[in-house]
């Protein structure tokens, strides 16, 4: 269940992905290392984490900004962490986080607890989620990967939990576009800190 894309913002988009893309690709293994240390820290020291008893997050994958030791932090707080399960549709299950150990391989180089499946509505159930993202516009609107999944997941979060897209410090304050199904986040949490966006 996708919306059409106008010709204009789908070419715009395509461009600044590549961009984004491709300044990853450069970003030095060390720098991105540091960052993901610092993004756990930054995480947990965040209110809004700090105080959730279900954190809904993800297994980042490639150049994004590591979140594996946010993963284990979370866990070593007491959290219960929830993280996407890709359905063929591109729509996204939930399951729940018991460590690295228990992870699978899955579809397009993601990674997915190997736990019992939780239902598309679970992400109703944290009291903070956390998403992946390339840019987040200072009004809070969020550049993906294109295929619309995590606009549908936070289609359904309901109205007040904390929203975040996790980024690198030069991704956040970028111009944006958009289209009619996309859905805005309130928050764009990087190693730098948490900074609040205008459309939360």
């Amino acid at each position: 269940m996708s919306t059409p894309q106008s010709a204009d913002s789908a070419a715009a988009k395509t461009a600044l992905r590549d961009q984004l893309l491709a300044a990853r690709k450069r970003r030095p293994l060390s720098v991105a290392a540091e960052a993901a240390a610092s993004l756990a820290d930054v995480a947990l020291r965040w209110d809004r984490v700090r105080d959730a008893a279900t954190v809904a997050a993800y297994v980042s994958v490639g150049g994004e900004p590591g979140t594996g030791l946010l993963l284990d932090a979370l866990l070593a707080a007491g959290k219960r962490v929830v993280l996407p399960v890709l359905l063929p549709d591109n729509d996204l299950d939930w399951a729940a986080y018991a460590g690295p150990a228990r992870l699978t391989k899955a579809v397009r180089g993601l990674y997915e607890p190997a736990g019992a499946r939780l239902g598309v509505d679970a992400v109703r159930t944290a009291d903070v989620v956390l998403v992946p993202g390339l840019a987040a516009s200072p009004a809070g609107d969020r550049l993906g990967r294109g295929g619309g999944s995590y606009d549908r997941a936070l289609a359904r979060v309901p109205a007040g939990t904390p929203t975040a897209v996790v980024l690198y410090d030069d991704e956040v304050g970028l111009a944006v576009p958009t289209d009619a199904h996309d859905v805005r986040v309130g928050f764009a949490l990087t190693a730098g800190g948490v900074r609040a966006l205008q459309g939360s």
